[in-house]
């Protein structure tokens, strides 16, 4: 008996534990792993527990206690890793007013709905990139102890700034309510502040230091691109970052503060928006990864369109910004810098990470590349070897579409299945009986 000749059992929920000796089998009829540049064809992925505990040619045989997911008439890949989103944050008209409306646990509460529209778009890993309140440290320790659904998150907390700069929580308020804030709140002015302000975040639990070391477009601040920290103040903190093994992301959308922080030994450039054949060159020197955000620059240029979406000090930087981001990244993929997926998300809409793809690819990056830069290439930029590539012995973060993604790329916005950890998000996919199948 073939497997054709069996019923199938559409499911909406899988259950999410299985027996001590049962697996679960994923036939893929195509698998990308997120290393290859070629994928492989009628393979079945062996699942046990958390972990990926085998890969097989061919459809096999389960043993009766297993379970069985079919996509042999689809794809199976990595779990994807978005490396830069602000899960407590959704941009909208009324934004610039919220830090005047919503309390702390509004916003940490808010997160959750964001983080678990994340993982059921498919992206099981995510680098939070500057909050408020620290909201996404309680949103991770919540997502690690079960309470919440959501990615797994690696997280700096608070941004550091400088006075005027921008993540300064205090821009465009009234002179009585601007005061001056300090390392503590982000902000430093000097060698000092700085190592105080990266100690901070790691008393408060950050995963990692991000800077802003330019301006940027949503600010309250007239520009959207000068350079906002001095040579020795980029030198303290990647120093005093090295001293707690923290990664350092940085902010960057003009080229001269982009360059002193590639030059003071930071790991990622986000956004990138003015870089060009030297920075390029220094990125690739000194093992820089570039995070490009399309996704928030196609965002906020058709804002930028609507009457009163944005602050007036904001809108030119945002219909100027966002258009120079698709062509620098064209160059940048040809030069060769290395590119890991990012999409700002917070600024465009969170569970539409997946866009980023299609932005990517439609500047000149070849699908697989683009997949590639969302697993195995985030997986390495993030520091974290156990995600992002479909092996043996690596966590079961895994998601697959119906279709080939190499062909078109927009399947990715919405996969039908996602499964973190060994377990399966909600999500719709047929589910085999055990007894059903054979080997084929």
């Amino acid at each position: 008996m073939t497997t054709k000749a069996l019923p199938l059992l559409l499911l909406g929920t899988l259950s999410a534990s299985f027996t001590a000796t049962a697996d679960l089998l994923i036939y893929a009829g195509q698998l990308i792993d997120g290393k290859s540049n070629t994928p492989q064809k009628k393979m079945t992925l062996v699942v046990d527990n958390d972990r990926i505990k085998d890969i097989k040619r061919g459809y096999i045989k389960p043993k009766s206690e297993d379970e069985v997911i079919d996509y042999r008439q689809g794809t199976v890949m990595p779990g994807f890793i978005d490396m830069h989103t602000h899960l407590s944050f959704q941009m909208s008209s009324n934004s610039y007013m919220e830090p005047y409306t919503l309390n702390p646990a509004d916003i940490a509460l808010r997160g959750t709905l964001f983080a678990k529209k994340t993982l059921k778009a498919g992206f099981t890993t995510v680098r939070e990139l500057g909050d408020s309140g620290n909201a996404s440290v309680a949103l991770r320790t919540a997502i690690n102890k079960g309470y919440v659904q959501g990615p797994t998150i690696y997280t700096a907390g608070k941004s550091i700034a400088t006075t005027g700069g921008h993540a300064d929580p205090t821009n465009g308020r009234k002179l009585s309510m601007m005061a001056d804030p300090g390392p503590k709140q982000g902000v430093i002015n000097g060698e000092d502040d700085a190592y105080k302000a990266v100690r901070q975040r790691y008393k408060e639990g950050a995963d990692l230091i991000k800077i802003t070391a330019t301006g940027g477009v949503l600010s309250m601040a007239k520009s959207g691109q000068n350079p906002q920290f001095t040579d020795r103040e980029l030198t303290a903190i990647v120093a005093a970052s090295k001293d707690y093994g923290f990664k350092v992301a940085v902010h960057g959308h003009g080229k001269e503060g982009i360059k002193r922080a590639i030059l003071a030994g930071v790991n990622t450039i986000e956004h990138g928006t003015y870089l060009d054949k030297e920075t390029f060159a220094l990125m690739k020197k000194h093992k820089v990864a570039l995070v490009p955000t399309l996704s928030a620059g196609a965002f906020v240029v058709e804002k930028a369109k609507i009457d009163g979406y944005f602050p007036e000090i904001v809108r030119p930087k945002a219909a100027s910004i966002g258009p120079k981001m698709q062509d620098m990244f064209s160059r940048a993929y040809k030069a060769g810098v290395t590119i890991a997926f990012g999409t700002d998300a917070g600024v465009g809409a969170h569970g539409e990470n997946g866009k980023e793809f299609a932005l990517m690819v439609n500047a000149g990056m070849p699908e697989m590349k683009a997949i590639q830069s969302a697993t195995s290439v985030a997986a390495e930029v993030l520091g974290v070897d156990d995600i992002g590539h479909l092996a043996k012995g690596k966590r079961a973060d895994i998601v697959a579409v119906k279709g080939n993604p190499l062909k078109d790329i927009t399947l990715l916005e919405k996969p039908s299945l996602v499964i973190k950890a060994g377990k399966v998000v909600e999500s719709l996919r047929v589910l085999f009986p055990a007894a059903c199948c054979e080997n084929r």
